[in-house]
């Protein structure tokens, strides 16, 4: 599964707060089927290409599928198993007709055990709370007992956020390891949260980091990679000591002579996706992970493909040229064609198929005719692996409907070929059927349908998402999906509507505060004309916001900006300018209420403005 980011899921469309930095709050609500202890705020109802989560519009989940919300009470409550039914939908009968009619095989395998926690009540992840946006004490804590920090940045509603909880807060090695660092979970819907966020320079959902305890960071997990591989990555930055900032900088000197082997695969994991300019700059990100590929020792093979991968990837996502075309093409080649570079290298390459297709190869050409056989050969071992998760499984065959689409015109309906799409249609009823928990079904379902609607199979797309509503853990994000699969058939009104009603049942001030910008984002794309709908949005959307600082710093401000130009440019001309005023004057209100010398006021009066300005930063450190 991949991250989701601000261009896509609606609102730019991945939890704890009260005062103290203690341990394991008096009333906390357990991981449903995982026993991990998450704060009682995640539950409080207070009023989504790659994996990270940051929305925008959820056009695409599988685009930036890069990511808030604090949960219902009643349903965070149930500790069930809320995905296995006795009474299926429609959409599940007929899907399971078809795959029984087309595919004999499609039967689901067994999947490999995982050791997930018992429960009981020692087997917690003593989550720490942030006192607002003050980390302090909890770096005192960690100073005094000599531990790293782990921050753990996430939302309620994202997919690869549940998807993480389902599959690795949840392991016993993971809460056992948890007692080696001071865990901080931040839900970006609590106090604090997007102060932070500004502060610890993380925007995607989930990201998570190691710091040492004087608040310097020694690595960022990667989130995609399999359960396994994370544990491994996050031993390698608990017992190395030393940052990837410091092995980076020893290749960059010349000296990287001496680095361990544990060093390059620490740089190898790194999240390089977010590393939000912490290590490189984003426009110097390609060429340096082509560096660290050819200074990679020869025996260390895994972490020599993975780094020559992300360099391939970023050089396709920057649209630079590769320095040696030829060299790259025979290295992804290699990768596929080896049994273990190609499990390691998993999330790579399935999640960036097409970047890297389009990127060594020409349409038409015999080298992209041997890359697509090798490529759907190790989509189709993926996909019946069952060492890797129910939602990995199925990004697989996300994976192959992207490769099938590779050279399309945009818009082009043309049906896919008959055997993929009873292929998709089998991963995703074994997927459905297979995910369990609540947690689960939030990363797996509205990927699922996804995942139809990538295949053009809009309509069971549809009737799974609507059948998963009642029960889903965050229903005002599949509910996005649905207004993208209106959108993308023709339907305006009802993705119009799907994008309202999801912006009215969003919980958490962050949260509802991109899905409704979000919704006047699209209410500008589809219905220009509508001027009485999108002043009644816009100025819902501002009547919610609250004159305290918190408002103005991270993913809020960018959301608010990027509202205030789409407006500009929709009254381009003057046609709007009445409305454009009465929006101007509501937000003097908010400004006007924020503390007078605070650096927010900046940043309130700029929404309307045409330049968004650069994003507050409080700080890197703990004072």
């Amino acid at each position: 599964m991949k991250r989701i980011n601000e261009s896509s899921a609606m609102p730019d469309p991945a939890t704890l707060i009260p005062n103290s930095a203690t341990l394991i709050p008096n009333s906390a609500a357990v991981i449903p089927d995982s026993g991990t202890v998450i704060p009682d705020l995640i539950r409080d109802p207070v009023p989504r290409k790659p994996w990270i989560a940051d929305v925008e519009t959820p056009d695409l989940i599988r685009g930036r599928n890069d990511k808030i919300g604090s949960r219902n009470d009643k349903r965070e409550a149930r500790n069930d198993k809320t995905g296995t039914r006795n009474d299926q939908p429609a959409w599940y009968a007929a899907l399971a007709l078809a795959c029984a009619l087309t595919l004999p095989a499609c039967s689901k395998a067994p999947e490999a055990p995982v050791a997930a926690a018992p429960h009981a009540a020692a087997s917690t992840v003593a989550w720490v709370k942030p006192d607002g946006a003050n980390m302090d004490a909890i770096f005192a804590q960690a100073k005094a007992a000599n531990k790293p920090v782990f921050l753990y940045w996430g939302a309620v509603w994202c997919p690869p956020c549940n998807q993480i909880k389902a599959t690795v807060f949840n392991r016993q090695d993971f809460i056992e390891r948890s007692k080696s660092f001071v865990p901080v979970y931040l839900d970006g819907d609590t106090a604090g949260a997007q102060k932070l966020g500004a502060r610890f320079k993380v925007r995607g959902y989930p990201t998570m980091i190691l710091l040492r305890p004087d608040g310097s960071e020694l690595t960022r997990l990667p989130g995609e990679v399999q359960a396994s591989q994370y544990m491994e990555v996050l031993n390698l930055g608990l017992a190395s000591g030393n940052s990837v900032k410091e092995a980076l900088a020893a290749v960059q000197s010349g000296s990287q002579a001496n680095l361990t082997p544990e060093a390059w695969r620490q740089m190898a994991y790194y999240s390089w996706e977010q590393d939000e300019a912490q290590l490189v700059a984003q426009k110097e990100r390609a060429q340096t992970l082509d560096k660290l590929a050819r200074a990679c020792p020869p025996a260390q093979a895994e972490a020599a493909s993975r780094l020559a991968l992300k360099a391939m990837v970023a050089a396709a996502q920057d649209k630079s040229a590769l320095s040696d075309k030829a060299a790259a093409l025979a290295r992804v080649q290699q990768i596929l064609a080896d049994a273990a570079l190609r499990r390691s290298n998993f999330d790579q390459l399935v999640n960036y198929a097409p970047d890297l297709l389009e990127l060594l190869s020409a349409p038409g050409s015999s080298e992209r005719a041997g890359l697509m056989v090798l490529w759907n050969s190790a989509l189709d071992q993926f996909a019946a692996d069952t060492g890797l998760s129910t939602a990995d499984r199925l990004s697989a065959i996300a994976g192959k409907v992207a490769l099938a689409k590779v050279g399309r015109a945009k818009g082009d309906k043309t049906e896919l070929d008959a055997a993929l799409l009873r292929q998709v249609r089998a991963a995703v009823l074994a997927a459905d059927q297979a995910a369990g928990s609540t947690y689960e079904r939030q990363a797996v379902i509205p990927n699922a349908a996804d995942v139809l609607s990538e295949a053009g199979l809009l309509a069971e797309s549809d009737a799974m998402l609507k059948a998963e509503l009642p029960k889903a853990l965050s229903p005002y994000y599949h509910m996005l999906v649905l207004s993208s699969n209106a959108r993308q058939r023709g339907d305006k009104a009802g993705a119009l509507d799907w994008a309202e009603q999801a912006w009215h049942a969003a919980k958490g001030p962050a949260t509802r505060l991109q899905w409704g910008s979000g919704y006047v984002n699209r209410l500008i794309d589809l219905a220009p004309q509508d001027a009485v709908r999108i002043e009644k949005a816009a100025t819902g959307v501002l009547a919610e916001l609250e004159a305290v600082p918190e408002t103005f710093y991270e993913r809020n401000r960018r959301g608010l900006e990027k509202m205030g130009q789409r407006l500009q440019a929709w009254n381009k001309g003057g046609g709007h300018s009445a409305v454009l005023n009465r929006f101007k004057l509501q937000m003097d209100a908010v400004c006007a209420r924020l503390p007078e010398q605070d650096e927010t006021r900046a940043a309130c009066a700029s929404v309307f403005k045409a330049s968004t300005g650069a994003a507050l930063d409080p700080g890197s450190r703990p004072g």
